[in-house]
């Protein structure tokens, strides 16, 4: 016997009232339990090498830091939460990182070598990597959800990175790597072997995030790479006598090496051909990079979280 239509359609209006309010209760306190994040950020990324710095002697990290070289980084990322104490991230940014020996401001200290060595460099930087992240204050939250929430976190990985060192010539950017600079895979600098122009790396860092809904929040982080490279600016090693151009380069890739690799300001009695094996950079230290991210993240239902599971329960029948 078919139901009469006057009662099919009260039913049908309270599943849809109880749908929507269980939803929406359901949303407010368990949306939490979703185990997947995705999100994108955007904010500035520095780097940290041998080119620029600041007055005296170079040094490593903040001291360093010259923010006329700061460029806009921007990336997407995916988090997978098997618990709420810690995450998985996979992600994917771009970025630029300069460095200008012009920038320094010479106070007669030892920052005028620097200065006037006179060499600079902007390259593009892709990267991708797989990271944990760590909220050490869930054990102290009073009430479920995540609305209103401020989780601090701490987070670390390892990844990978593609650059390309470039600067100006003529009026063109040129590419650095091909002019072997400081005579990667010369004979004559056995040790110095050609760079690749992808390096591994080590994220690590720190950040905040707060919740403005159970499923939306924004946050703040800040993500150190360590790198396993000394080349992201082409500098690091020694001066190389500048006939060897001639030699394991095209005639007119030469003429353009011979500008670059010795740029001097004021060098008095000093020759090109005269600088074989002196400093040009600090071959000690590789390069590294570093961004501030403010992130705008979405959390997603688990299709098995209480709500997900609610919501298929209180499907509404179908009549035939």
């Amino acid at each position: 016997m078919r139901p009469t239509v006057p009662g099919v359609r009260t039913l049908v209006l309270i599943c849809t009232f109880l749908s929507l309010s269980f939803s929406s209760f359901s949303q407010s306190i368990t949306s939490g339990n979703g185990k997947y994040e995705f999100g994108a950020g955007i904010g500035p990324m520095y780097f940290l090498g041998d080119l620029g710095g600041h007055s005296g002697e170079g040094t490593t990290f903040l001291k360093d830091l010259n923010m006329p070289m700061i460029k806009l980084s921007k990336g997407i990322y995916a988090n997978i939460f098997p618990s709420e104490f810690i995450g998985f991230r996979l992600a994917i940014n771009h970025g630029v990182v300069e460095g200008d020996d012009a920038v320094i401001v010479d106070k007669g200290g030892d920052e005028w070598y620097r200065k006037n060595r006179n060499l600079s460099f902007r390259s593009s930087v892709l990267e991708a990597y797989a990271a944990a992240e760590v909220y050490p204050t869930v054990f102290l939250e009073q009430y479920d959800g995540l609305a209103g929430k401020f989780r601090p976190y701490g987070v670390i990985g390892v990844g990978a990175f593609h650059y390309n060192p470039k600067t100006k010539y003529d009026g063109k950017m040129v590419a650095l790597n091909p002019l072997r600079l400081e005579g990667q895979g010369m004979a004559e600098y056995a040790d110095r072997k050609e760079y690749s122009l992808t390096s591994y790396e080590i994220p690590m860092g720190f950040g905040a995030k707060y919740y403005i809904r159970d499923n939306f929040y924004v946050g703040l982080e800040v993500l150190h790479r360590k790198t396993f490279t000394d080349y992201m600016d082409d500098v690091s090693t020694t001066y190389i006598n500048p006939d060897l151009f001639d030699k394991y380069l095209s005639p007119q890739q030469a003429a353009v090496a011979k500008q670059l690799a010795f740029k001097e300001l004021s060098s008095q009695t000093r020759t090109p051909t005269g600088i074989d094996g002196e400093q040009r950079g600090d071959a000690s230290q590789n390069d590294s990079f570093f961004s501030t991210i403010i992130k705008f993240g979405w959390r997603l239902n688990d299709w098995n979280s209480p709500s997900g599971r609610a919501s298929r329960q209180l499907r509404c029948p179908t009549f035939y």
